[in-house]
């Protein structure tokens, strides 16, 4: 099928190349330039593992392409949604200019009938106002459809989600008949029996967000539980292990440490929240403002555990922060809490040295005024305190006999609790780690 994909930023770049993999004829269209010059070159200009290989040949085999034009995007009679919905500066609220956009860019151009598939998580009643919108612009003789098909993937597993999904979700207004038309878009997945499951375009808007709304939750409880286990002496981390044997709560997010981040949970919770309020139901999610508290909180006490083991001042500290990405197999740093915390730390004095695998050109240009190590190594040379912020294999793996010849002081904060503390305190390691006792 030949189909469009506007917007390719990580959503609309993943969601593109898997669809040509799929055997679709597919063009990716972006206003920005040099990120379609360089998707059209084979370069994908964000790190996602397996992404540049399926890019690369798909473009090579001819079904997949990307262009600025919207009419390259006009050819098609499918068109995915794709573009960023940030938080409102100083508001909660989703900015749907891009969305909005989107539309108003690409409906006059259109022929015949046509159907766009909102993937982006946006506020509920956001596909309805869309529709108005495409009534309005659509040229005499040419009918648009606006249906919601919401995303549902994990940075680092993006390929994998969108090849192989949990579960397919589909919006469609009342009446509509294009149920069928999109069967036939995932019918090699439905063939696998993944769920594929109907909606009014209300529930499939909310999907993501609630899934979202959920998972943050549960980040969050168990951080919260971790303060009382400092409190009380006990461990988090057996806690949770122990509690996640009960199958109505499952192990899954219920590790103990820094917090979440990243582009999706921090600001699509506030967006929830938001547009609660402006639904007249504020009072069902205020739960979530001390979710976002908890999360945000997570960052300022593993400061003050760097200031504490520093015998109470950062000043002049040489410190090492493992990790910038918000998450590991990323190169993301939106609302990185390893990066905010390695800038808190510098604010209070102390000479930072970061490291990151994939990271340190993002991070680089969000605190320029950071030291940017090479290497492990490297970046370790001198310390006298490290702290593991972004659970990387490579951080996993560290040998604590190894890395404390190089060190100053063996002192070490598992800001991720993913280390062995008997192993580091075997080799004289002085570790700790939110949630625990060590």
């Amino acid at each position: 099928m030949r189909m469009s994909v506007i917007g390719t930023g990580y959503l609309g770049a993943t969601h593109a190349a898997c669809m040509a993999e799929l055997g679709h004829e597919v063009v990716g269209v972006d206003v920005d330039e040099s990120k379609i010059a360089a998707l059209q070159s084979g370069d994908v200009p964000f790190f996602e593992p397996g992404l540049p290989e399926i890019t690369r040949r798909n473009l090579d085999n001819g079904r997949l392409r990307f262009s600025t034009d919207y009419a390259d995007a006009a050819e098609a009679k499918v068109h995915f949604l794709g573009v960023g919905t940030p938080q409102q500066r100083g508001a909660y609220a989703a900015d749907l200019t891009y969305v909005r956009a989107v539309i108003k860019d690409l409906v006059p151009r259109l022929t015949g009938d046509n159907l766009i598939l909102g993937k982006s998580t946006v506020p509920v009643g956001t596909a309805a106002e869309l529709q108005v919108l495409a009534d309005e612009l659509a040229p005499e003789g040419t009918t648009v459809e606006i249906a919601w098909n919401p995303e549902f993937l994990r940075e680092s597993h993006g390929v994998e989600d969108t090849i192989h999904p949990d579960r397919i979700v589909l919006g469609l207004r009342e009446g509509s008949t294009q149920e069928p038309l999109v069967r036939e878009i995932y019918a090699s997945q439905l063939a696998e029996d993944i769920p594929f499951l109907v909606t009014d375009l209300q529930t499939a808007e909310l999907v993501k967000v609630s899934a979202n709304a959920f998972l943050a939750t549960k980040i969050s409880f168990i951080n919260a539980v971790a303060e009382v286990c400092e409190a009380a002496g006990a461990d988090v981390v057996k806690l949770a292990e122990a509690i996640g044997y009960d199958d109505r709560i499952g192990r899954k997010f219920l590790g103990a440490g820094l917090g979440f981040g990243g582009g999706c949970l921090p600001k699509d919770i506030r967006a929830f929240m938001a547009r609660a309020g402006e639904l007249g139901a504020d009072q069902a999610l205020s739960f979530l403002r001390e979710v976002d508290g908890v999360n945000m909180r997570q960052r300022d006490r593993v400061v003050q555990l760097a200031k504490q083991l520093s015998g109470g001042s950062l000043l002049g500290k040489r410190v090492t922060v493992l990790g910038a990405a918000f998450k590991a197999n990323s190169d993301d740093v939106r609302d990185s809490p390893a990066l905010n915390v390695a800038g808190q730390l510098s604010l209070a004095g102390a000479a930072v040295s970061v490291y990151d695998p994939e990271a340190m050109a993002n991070a680089a240009k969000v605190f320029p005024t950071l030291t940017y190590a090479q290497s492990l190594r490297e970046s370790l040379e001198g310390a006298e305190l490290v702290l593991l912020a972004t659970e990387w294999q490579e951080f996993r793996d560290m040998d604590p006999q190894e890395i404390a010849q190089v060190v100053d002081q063996r002192i070490i904060i598992d800001a991720r609790n993913v280390l062995d503390p008997a192993a580091w305190a075997a080799e004289g390691w002085q570790i700790k780690a939110l949630g625990r006792s060590l």
